[in-house]
């Protein structure tokens, strides 16, 4: 399956984004997707992930301040992001894979620049 993300940016703390991730070549409702994010000098971290019915995992870092949704119809998976910090300013990459909450996914998008400014 391939992915797409898109919808990062530069956002002032306290703002919102939306993120998107549209997939393609396979039957989107097979996977699990998830997010994942790397922050400068950081590893990589696994965020949420969700499965094909709806049913959602967060961290607690981004719990109350994220929502991850997915429309199967649309194959797009959304990461959207509330009451952002500084600390949130990363690179943020979807993911897919069969095993929903996977840390190692078979599949990742290219990676979406968030930058929160104070």
């Amino acid at each position: 399956v391939q992915l797409q993300a898109s919808g990062g940016g530069l956002v002032q703390a306290g703002g919102s984004l939306r993120l998107s991730c549209a997939a393609s070549g396979r039957t989107f409702s097979d996977y699990a997707m998830s997010w994942f994010r790397q922050a400068p000098g950081k590893e990589r971290e696994f965020l949420a992930a969700i499965r094909s019915s709806g049913r959602t995992y967060y961290v607690d870092s981004v719990k109350g301040r994220f929502t991850l949704s997915r429309d199967n119809a649309k194959n797009t998976l959304y990461l959207q992001m509330n009451n952002l910090k500084p600390e949130d300013t990363a690179v943020y990459y979807c993911a897919a894979d069969m095993i929903f909450m996977t840390t190692t996914p078979d599949y990742w998008g290219q990676g979406t620049l968030v930058t929160v400014s104070s």
